[in-house]
């Protein structure tokens, strides 16, 4: 007799499963029985009870049962046709239509009984429109499909939900058991579920209770005995997938810690002094605080792992600049890496106006540009020249191409970080030995991403604005009111100002593109007649860009036309005005950023939202959250909630797995919860090489500014 199977078997070894159904569940990326069980439900369907066919009520989604009337196809002379189904509970008839499926004609016959989900759009009659359906079969296994709260999964063509309920329940049976705690040293079944903090069906509001053991949660995801077990076994295979994110997270920190030795980059203050004298402006009080924690990591025994967030207009890059400074000081090259060229290039002359006087040279490497000489470009390990100052190279991607290398690479800065994926972020590191690391973002992170595509990263928060900004305001106005629009735009150009005015696409100046800024430029340009209007999208040669850049920072140009090219890093304080055009298309993050280019200098300023003529309602209620919001860090949660992870920073950008059943939008307490447990458990594990050594999360101790300084030495 066959032994029964496993986890590892393949799901041939289920009844009614033969080389066609194994293919089709294949699609389904289910090759083995644990495959299966790990397949989740994508909702419930209460079927317990059915809704009478004569209680329904528009716009409500509910469940029938009833038997089949009466059914056929009616065609129509413009070539569509509408396949319907008559239902009838004893209470009344239902309509099922489905439009231009006239095949599904052969699915169904009269007299059979069916189960009808969906969303009534009308009640005379009442109809649904392309409701799911599972036919009633007298059988063994009706126990799955009725009378109980039953899975619904997400299928491939060729399978039914009635097939993938036994071919589940089979896996359950089999081999659920075999599945041991996959962390026994944790004891996640001694730990409290919290309740979920985000949206969603099947928020309740209160803690779930004891963790229940892992083969008791693969039985109550599938087959649970109320809608609350089915959530109690989601969270706990949740917390197992953040277990192991948290586990890989923390182990890389703690490697780190063990077997790197840090550069010693803290500075001497010889350059920082005199640089912050001459700035005519104090730091902030959030910018010292974050340059003495930069400092106290610069100067520790492991290297720094820092991600730098701040909002629009904080001020990193003068942070970016001081701990290059610091890098500087302490004989070391530092690397800057910036998403795009046009960011990538006015970095560049931040540098070097900042560091021209101390005499330290500031290079150039993008795809197009080159400076002529770049700091020991030689191979890593060759001795160091004599008298060689140590200098900083600004890039972009190129900079972690192999013909990039540099020698004593002390700090690398990436700018955007979001806007670069992990690995690349580490192979720039490995141009050195264990240099220290800085990644800037104007797009504040949500806390439940922060504790994991950052978890590895000590954290610094620019919370506090420089003086002199005269503010933005942000208004949301519909395309009718555009000519009042162009007349204020025109009103800033005539006195000195000038404008950015942004779409989504870049477009084809031939086409009925609408919205695309290569379209768009010539109709701006008539708007704005007679000042000058230049243009400026991601596909234009990078001396173009250059120039076009070049001429709007000095005021040759009243207004520029762009794409979102300008979303980072463009700093034009004279510019007052943003216009976005189909602004529903971008997430609230991006208008964001946009809308932190203008109110970057004295002058009052002002960002104009036009959505598309198509926007929905949906759309223009995230537009006005923007109106109103101008925090930066709660605009990033709302961000986060509204899309997920995924839209935020790119699934393949961002280096978190594909979770299961983890939903990062309404799990944080689950990840805050696997992370301290992690982290109780790493700890009594672990023992630190140096007790300065900081543990996960918490920022180094303010170093404390020796007696006698004053505030430009006391970072």
């Amino acid at each position: 007799m066959d032994a029964p199977p496993g986890p590892d078997s393949p799901v041939t070894r289920l009844r009614g499963v033969g080389l066609d159904r194994a293919a089709l569940l294949g699609r389904l990326g289910i090759q083995t029985v644990g495959d299966l069980l790990f397949h989740a439900p994508r909702r419930y369907e209460d079927r317990r009870r059915f809704e009478s066919i004569r209680n329904l009520e528009t716009g409500a989604s509910v469940s029938v049962r009833g038997k089949i009337v009466a059914q056929g196809v009616n065609r129509f002379r413009s070539g569509k046709s509408v396949f319907q189904v008559v239902l009838d509970d004893g209470t009344a008839r239902l309509h099922c239509r489905w439009w231009n499926l006239p095949f599904l004609e052969r699915h169904f016959a009269v007299g059979e009984e069916i189960l009808a989900f969906g969303r009534v759009q009308s009640i005379r009659p009442r109809t649904m429109d392309h409701p799911e359906t599972e036919k009633v079969e007298a059988g063994d296994e009706e126990f799955l499909n009725i009378n109980r709260w039953v899975p619904m999964y997400p299928l491939t063509e060729g399978l039914t939900q009635r097939v993938m309920r036994s071919l589940t329940w089979q896996a359950v049976e089999a081999c659920a058991h075999a599945y041991p705690e996959p962390h026994p040293e944790l004891h996640v079944e001694t730990m409290e579920l919290p309740a979920e903090d985000g949206p969603g069906e099947l928020r309740l509001g209160m803690a779930l209770g004891r963790c229940p053991l892992r083969r008791d949660a693969l039985r109550a995801l599938h087959f649970p005995a109320e809608l609350a077990d089915a959530e109690r076994a989601r969270r706990r295979l949740a917390l197992d997938e953040f277990i192991d994110l948290q586990i890989a997270i923390q182990r890389r920190r703690r490697n780190l810690e063990l077997r790197a030795r840090a550069l010693p980059c803290a500075g001497d203050n010889r350059w920082m002094r005199p640089f912050l004298g001459g700035l005519g402006h104090p730091l902030t009080g959030a910018q010292t605080r974050v340059l003495r924690e930069i400092r106290g990591a610069l100067g520790g025994s492991v290297p720094m792992r820092r991600l730098l967030q701040g909002d629009v207009g904080s001020g990193k890059t003068l942070v970016a600049v001081c701990a290059a400074l610091m890098t500087l000081e302490s004989g070391f090259n530092v690397a800057v890496m910036a998403p795009t060229e046009i960011l990538a290039g006015q970095l560049e002359r931040v540098f070097r106006r900042a560091l021209e006087p101390f005499g330290v040279p500031v290079y150039i490497h993008t795809g197009s540009r080159k400076s002529s000489r770049e700091p020991e470009l030689i191979p890593t390990g060759a001795p160091r020249a004599a008298g060689t100052r140590p200098g900083v190279v600004v890039g972009t991607h190129a900079l972690i191409e192999p013909g990039f290398e540099t020698t004593r690479l002390g700090l690398v800065i990436i700018d955007e970080q979001h806007k670069f994926g992990v690995a690349q972020r580490d192979r720039l590191l490995r141009k050195g030995h264990y240099p220290h690391l800085l990644v800037m973002t104007a797009t504040p992170i949500p806390r439940t991403l922060g504790l994991t595509l950052y978890g590895d990263l000590d954290v610094s928060v620019l919370d506090e604005l420089p003086p002199g900004r005269a503010g933005i305001r942000t208004h949301l106005r519909r395309m009718d009111a555009l000519p009042r629009v162009w007349e204020f735009i025109r009103e800033q150009i005539r006195s000195g100002r000038q404008a950015y005015v942004v779409y989504p696409k870049v477009g084809d100046p031939e086409s009925e593109d609408v919205g695309a800024v290569t379209r768009e430029r010539e109709r701006v340009a008539r708007e704005l007649a007679p000042s000058a209007v230049g243009m400026l999208h991601g596909r234009m040669p990078a001396a173009d860009k250059e120039s076009v850049m070049a001429a709007f920072r000095e005021g040759n140009l009243g207004a520029l036309v762009a794409t979102s090219v300008v979303e980072v890093g463009v700093d034009v304080p004279n510019a007052t005005v943003m216009l976005i055009g189909n602004a529903d298309q971008f997430g609230l993050a991006q208008l964001h950023q946009l809308r932190g280019r203008v109110g970057r200098g004295p002058h009052p300023s002002h960002c104009i939202l036009v959505p598309g003529p198509d926007a929905s309602e949906e759309a223009l209620e995230r537009l006005r959250i923007l109106v109103t919001a101008k925090d930066g860090f709660a605009l990033a949660e709302a961000d986060f909630a509204l899309r997920g992870p995924g839209d935020l920073v790119g699934r393949d950008q961002s280096g978190l797995p594909d979770f299961r059943f983890a939903d990062l939008r309404r799990d944080r307490r689950l990840v805050e919860l696997a992370r301290s447990r992690v982290r109780e458990h790493l700890a009594g594990s672990w023992v630190p090489s140096d007790s300065r050594t900081i543990p996960i999360g918490r920022n180094p101790p303010i170093l404390q500014s020796r007696a006698g300084e004053d505030r430009a030495g006391a970072v």
